[in-house]
């Protein structure tokens, strides 16, 4: 067993099976997650310990790992007499993998100083399945220190971990994934209706482009179900919204435009009005498509 000990903040899609790594490669690993029954759940699988606030979860733990929703919930476990910083050891790390602001991060990182602690921002990439096989990719800012102490207890569940600079990069690298992922899956519905139109074989079109410089894990992994008209799995647009706010926001700070990701997010927003916030990203195709027929009529 390894000597760290470890506490995980949060068990949705992503953050159960992430613990469950941990567990899994020897770290004795505390949880707890909002809704008690999941935490205990976990527990029982993996041989670990559920408690009833983020402060338990930290009071024994070198290394906190936090994965909630949004800015405010992560607000809403690290700070407050129940908040992992309230038990936190002076020595300890916060890793927060929860897709946020840069400026919480920058907040996050001098409310640990303060602890005597230290902090290291770390989105991941790679969605449930990537979280459920430990292959995510983990974007990491903060101090280089504290992110070595850090860096092979993340390799738990990613294939790739890599520090992008001072506390907020690891953020800022997740918008640039985000903003290339809604180019791709622009890209993906515009060639998905011409490929349709002249009657090309779409698992044919994936097998063939894959190998080549179009290729890319939104083409292996949606297109065909693109094709089929399923959305019910995945990474939520309502979640993506989310992500392409923060995207946006940053970006003004610079000065900077992002036309694109200004339309996919308008496009996403019309799917919502829909109902249809909780399916895969992917679904943006069905917007597309009606932009298309709306041009025919």
């Amino acid at each position: 067993m390894s000597a760290l000990k470890v506490a995980f903040v949060g068990l949705g899609v992503m953050g159960y099976p992430m613990a469950g790594h941990l567990a899994r490669n020897g770290y004795p690993t505390t949880v707890y997650n909002r809704t008690r029954a999941r935490a205990d759940s976990w527990a029982s699988e993996f041989q670990g310990q559920a408690v009833s606030t983020p402060r338990e979860a930290a009071s024994n733990a070198d290394i906190v790992f936090v994965c909630v929703g949004n800015d405010d919930d992560v607000r809403s476990v690290i700070y407050g007499d129940d908040g992992v910083l309230a038990g936190m050891k002076p020595s300890g790390v916060l890793v927060d993998h929860t897709t946020t602001s840069a400026h919480l991060s920058i907040e996050l990182a001098n409310a640990c100083e303060k602890n005597g602690c230290s902090f290291i921002d770390a989105p991941v990439s790679g969605g449930q399945a990537g979280a459920e096989n430990g292959c995510l990719t983990v974007m990491c800012g903060g101090d280089e220190s504290a992110f070595r102490n850090v860096e092979a207890v993340m390799r738990s569940y990613s294939r790739q971990v890599q520090l992008m600079g001072e506390s907020g990069q690891g953020q800022r690298c997740k918008m640039v994934n985000q903003i290339c992922i809604a180019g791709v899956l622009q890209g993906l519905s515009e060639a998905l209706l011409l490929a349709e139109k002249a009657g090309l074989p779409i698992e044919k079109v994936v097998d063939t482009l894959q190998h080549g410089a179009a290729g890319s894990w939104q083409m292996v992994n949606r297109l065909e179900t693109m094709a089929k008209d399923e959305f019910d799995f995945g990474f939520a647009i309502d979640w993506m919204r989310k992500d392409l706010g923060i995207c946006m926001d940053e970006a003004a700070t610079y000065g900077v435009r992002l036309p694109m990701t200004e339309a996919v997010d308008q496009r996403y927003q019309l799917l919502q009005r829909e109902g249809l916030g909780r399916m895969d990203t992917s679904v943006l195709v069905r917007a597309l498509k009606r932009d298309g027929e709306k041009a025919l009529a």
